[in-house]
């Protein structure tokens, strides 16, 4: 048996349109051809997603030298599989980092990948480290750092940019995992002496 309050009107049986007149969304969207693929009901501020963007393409950036850096000079006994992981994240980064450009252009905005200024656009640091450890340590810290700044985004987002949030909730997810691997690089790492010591 169906209440009433659990009955639910499809947008045709309410009277509400489900798209605009046909003829107006068409002249609608003609008016407006030179933006690609934004249309008037682009419902955020354009300019500002795409500043933010430019800034998680700054942070994907840097991290990508950074992982670069930690994957040609990582040393000692346990490094080889520690800097193939760090080679992983670095292509991971490098494919974050064309998608936000990509999006940028959808935007019709302009990525920024000039090298002047990268550190100040970027939400990580780039850090060396003289350790195998201290190097898993500071990408520990920037995946920490690009995990808070995604979910900072999409909090801005609010729904109102659905094409952007997937994106960006689809880079978050590798964050967290790449966060999770150094996590257990970095545990793994600090087993080592112990062992050596019993």
């Amino acid at each position: 048996m169906t209440t009433k309050n659990s009955e639910k009107k499809s947008p045709s049986s309410s009277g509400q349109k489900f798209l605009s007149d046909v003829t107006t969304l068409r002249e609608r969207v003609r008016h407006h051809i030179h933006m690609g693929a934004i249309t008037p009901n682009y419902e955020h501020d354009r300019e500002k997603v795409v500043q933010i963007l430019n800034e998680a393409l700054a942070t994907e950036l840097v991290c990508i030298l950074r992982y670069k850096n930690h994957y040609f000079t990582a040393t000692g006994m346990e490094s080889h599989g520690v800097a193939e992981e760090f080679l992983e994240h670095a292509e991971d980064e490098e494919e974050h980092a064309d998608s936000i450009a990509e999006r940028i252009l959808q935007l019709g905005g302009k990525p920024d990948f000039n090298p002047r200024g990268l550190m100040e656009r970027s939400h990580a640091e780039y850090a060396e480290g003289s350790s195998l450890r201290e190097l898993v340590e500071e990408d520990l810290l920037a995946e920490r750092v690009a995990v808070e700044s995604y979910r900072e985004i999409l909090r801005f987002l609010e729904d109102r940019d659905p094409t952007t949030t997937r994106m960006i909730e689809d880079i978050l997810a590798v964050e967290e995992e790449h966060a999770t691997d150094m996590k257990c690089l970095l545990s793994q790492l600090e087993a080592v002496p112990a062992k050596k010591a019993a």
